[in-house]
């Protein structure tokens, strides 16, 4: 199996798209999350998958700039860098 590079945009469902981001690393892939559109809402979902990610190792990262968290923000540059590097983008 050939691992790859892949980014995982997650748009309207963030839980949806964590669980998938941290699905995906079991096959050994490299993986990139990024939370779009909005803040990440506060639940007990959204908790959970958050706690997955740290397991899967995957740091999250945003295009959202009023986030809160420490997440690192993404400009449309190095948004479009990530993309063009990525072998594979989830769209969620």
């Amino acid at each position: 199996m050939t691992t790859r590079k892949i980014t995982v945009l997650g748009r309207k469902n963030h839980a949806e798209a964590m669980r998938v981001a941290a699905g995906l690393t079991i096959f050994g892939h490299e993986v990139r999350l990024i939370i779009m559109n909005e803040k990440v809402a506060e639940n007990d979902e959204n908790s959970k998958m958050a706690e997955l990610l740290e397991l899967a190792e995957i740091v999250p990262e945003t295009t959202v700039s009023e986030m809160d968290d420490d997440l690192k923000y993404l400009d449309s540059i190095e948004l479009s860098k990530v993309l063009i590097e990525s072998e594979q983008i989830i769209n969620i």
